[in-house]
């Protein structure tokens, strides 16, 4: 059986109300207050407000140009934040992600669309950890070049990004259709 698989029916297994209130707290403390403070945070220690994390669209040379206006010590602290916040930011969206998504689709009773759906936000999880490592590297070896990770690190952020806001619509679907269930039941 697929690892995804797996873990899918692990998610069925556990998945209930109280989980999902958990998940979605967690979700949205990370979003409103540790989010905002990481990208103060970073915007503290190079001195500029643009990142590749949160960037959709940027090039080779943005990331350089992102590198030199860091200096040494912001890209000490980028490189020091991947390896900290980075991964754990990704595995608190993944979560909350397939706990809504699986709660959605067993109250929707549409269980047959769930495994292709809920690969969305662990492709997204993936294509982050991808960017983070990437962009790092590039970060760490700066000023020497890292052509090719240099170029890749923005296709994992689109890839990221597109996934993230599939995953999202997903959900805000899912809720429509709990919304239409719950009304035709009154």
């Amino acid at each position: 059986m697929k690892l995804t698989t797996r873990l899918f029916l692990y998610f069925e297994e556990i998945v209930n109300a109280g989980l999902l209130v958990v998940t979605v707290v967690v979700f949205l403390l990370f979003t409103v207050f540790i989010l905002p403070y990481m990208s103060e945070r970073l915007a503290e220690m190079t001195g500029v407000t643009i990142s590749p994390d949160t960037s959709f669209l940027y090039s080779a040379g943005d990331l350089y140009a992102m590198a030199e206006s860091y200096g040494d010590t912001g890209r000490a602290y980028y490189i020091m934040q991947k390896y900290t916040f980075d991964i754990l930011w990704p595995v608190v969206y993944l979560l909350f992600f397939l706990v809504v998504l699986t709660y959605i689709f067993r109250y929707t009773g549409m269980s047959r669309f769930a495994h292709t759906v809920k690969l969305l936000p662990v492709y997204a999880f993936l294509f982050d950890l991808l960017e983070n490592l990437a962009a790092a590297v590039v970060m760490y070896r700066y000023p020497r070049p890292t052509a090719v990770l240099a170029h890749v690190t923005s296709l994992f952020s689109i890839a990221k990004w597109l996934l993230i806001v599939l995953s999202v619509a997903v959900v805000a679907a899912g809720l429509v259709l709990c919304l239409k269930k719950r009304i035709g039941r009154a």
